[in-house]
């Protein structure tokens, strides 16, 4: 753990000495999780967006993955929902994810038809990490999931413009995914209660309470002008009343507040 880690920092370290190395199992399966994701997605791109869709940087977290991509406009919400869906879809097949070491560049390219990351540096031989039987093939040497079926729901949180003709997802696996459903539960809840119990879906009740309630604060509105013009016409009689004689000339004032010109 991280206090064990500290402590041993404490203690001076020499050549020969023996260790123990241990890795934090939980935040290594997140990694694989949302690394076996970006490849998904990647495919997923070229799919939905054109073979154009090249990788142009990544980062794979515990809690979530950013995955940026050649491309020259904002993915619209129905891509999004498309590419998501494709995914998930990959991801309920569990199909296996194969790991194939020390593959000839010239094999991996030619006959596994693997993707190379533009800018890459490749030797003589490379690893080669296939999903899904061919649904995505890429050159990689990082780690991964054994299966597409330990990664969990797959829900993009955001697209974004990185510069001009770069855009970025920002996704999230496993865990993750259950507590933004369970927070968005919650959302739900509370909508439902401020909709109260409509007849059609959540979203319906709550469009038509939003409606019913900026009908009702245009009527106030509408009455408080009313009111403030009533008010304001009421002190016109006492004004005239008080009317001062300037050099043979009448002068009414009258102060009227809150109202529009």
């Amino acid at each position: 753990g991280v206090r064990a880690h500290k402590a041993l920092l404490k203690q001076p370290l020499a050549i020969g000495d023996h260790v123990n190395t241990v890795v934090d199992a939980d935040r290594r399966n997140a990694i694989r999780r949302n690394h076996t994701g970006t490849h998904l997605l990647h495919a997923a791109l070229r799919q939905v967006l054109g073979t154009h869709v090249k990788q142009a940087g990544s980062a794979v977290h515990p809690d979530r993955l950013r995955f940026d991509f050649s491309h020259f406009a904002q993915v619209a919400d129905e891509e999004l929902e498309e590419i998501e869906s494709i995914v998930n879809r990959e991801v309920l097949a569990d199909a296996k994810v194969d790991t194939l070491e020390d593959v000839p560049i010239d094999v991996a390219v030619n006959e596994y038809h693997a993707m190379a990351l533009f800018g890459e540096k490749y030797g003589d031989k490379v690893r080669v990490v296939k999903l899904s039987d061919g649904f995505s093939t890429e050159l990689c040497g990082g780690t991964h999931t054994s299966a597409t079926g330990e990664i969990g729901l797959i829900k993009i949180m955001a697209e974004e413009s990185v510069s001009s003709g770069v855009r970025r997802l920002e996704a999230i696996s496993g865990m993750g995914s259950l507590k933004i459903f369970r927070d968005d539960f919650a959302v739900a809840q509370v909508a439902a209660q401020v909709a109260g119990t409509p007849t059609g879906s959540l979203s319906d009740g709550l469009r038509a309470r939003l409606a019913a309630q900026e009908d009702e604060m245009k009527k106030l509105r509408r009455e408080l002008d009313e009111m403030r013009m009533k008010s304001a016409a009421g002190g016109l009689d006492e004004a005239m009343s008080g009317a001062v004689d300037v050099k043979g000339v009448k002068l009414v004032t009258l102060r009227a507040d809150g109202l529009e010109r």
